[in-house]
């Protein structure tokens, strides 16, 4: 009997191939409501700054317009101020009670409108403004009086009459001096540098004298802002106070 000899195979242990893994990244949600967080920061500043850029620009585009309007309407005023006309002794005399008014009288007195108290003047003076074609000249009664425009807002105005002077009605052809009133002050000053917020030169409360200088206060502007103006002005010429 033979035998075979037994044989013993080494087992191989089984191999398996691992396949390399890939690791799969992105942003988590809070990373990306943080990333859009960030952008609606930068974002709204740089809205505000363009929008403090426009701000600015507007409001120096409206300070422009309201000075260049204020300066051209007080620089009339002078005008019209600096030759202010008034009679003298002998030629004037103290009115008697039924006498009519003077026709070169000063008057300065006060009116409400909407609330606001503003400030009217007449006056006569040597600086007629002459319109449509007009040649012809003198010594014109001038008054400046404010009113309202269908808006509410209001204006200005500049009334010019030559001799002999009409009963004072307000015209709507009367050319506007300034827009966006706010307010008028007038303040009439006397030799003694008294002053006051109301004159007549036909009254003995005054002497029957003009003022020797007079104060305008002006405001303008919108709702939001006011500009504020003052100038004073001394006419050439002026009537003293009676004794």
């Amino acid at each position: 009997m033979s035998y075979q000899p037994i044989t013993f195979r080494e087992r191989q242990p089984a191999t398996r191939t691992r396949q390399p893994q890939t690791t799969t990244t992105g942003f988590t949600l809070v990373e990306i409501l943080l990333a859009f967080l960030i952008l609606g920061i930068v974002v709204t500043t740089i809205l505000a700054s363009f929008n403090a850029v426009f701000s600015t620009t507007e409001t120096l585009e409206n300070s422009a317009k309201y000075y260049d309007m204020a300066k051209n309407c007080l620089n009339r005023m002078t005008l019209d101020l600096e030759a202010l006309y008034t009679t003298q002794p002998p030629l004037f005399k103290p009115p008697d009670f039924d006498d009519p008014p003077d026709p070169y009288r000063f008057v300065g007195s006060n009116t409400d409108i909407g609330g606001t108290s503003i400030a009217l003047m007449r006056f006569t003076s040597s600086a007629h403004i002459a319109l449509e074609k007009s040649l012809r000249g003198g010594i014109a009664e001038i008054v400046y009086y404010v009113r309202a425009k269908n808006d509410g807002k209001l204006v200005l105005k500049r009334a010019d009459r030559l001799y002999p002077y009409p009963p004072f009605e307000e015209d709507g052809a009367d050319p506007v001096l300034c827009e966006n009133v706010k307010s008028l002050v007038f303040k009439y000053f006397d030799a003694e540098a008294s002053d006051s917020e109301e004159w007549n030169s036909d009254s003995d409360e005054f002497g029957y004298g003009t003022p020797t200088a007079i104060g305008i206060q002006l405001e303008i502007g919108n709702e939001a802002v006011s500009y504020t103006f003052e100038t004073t002005v001394r006419p050439v010429a002026f009537r003293k106070k009676l004794e």
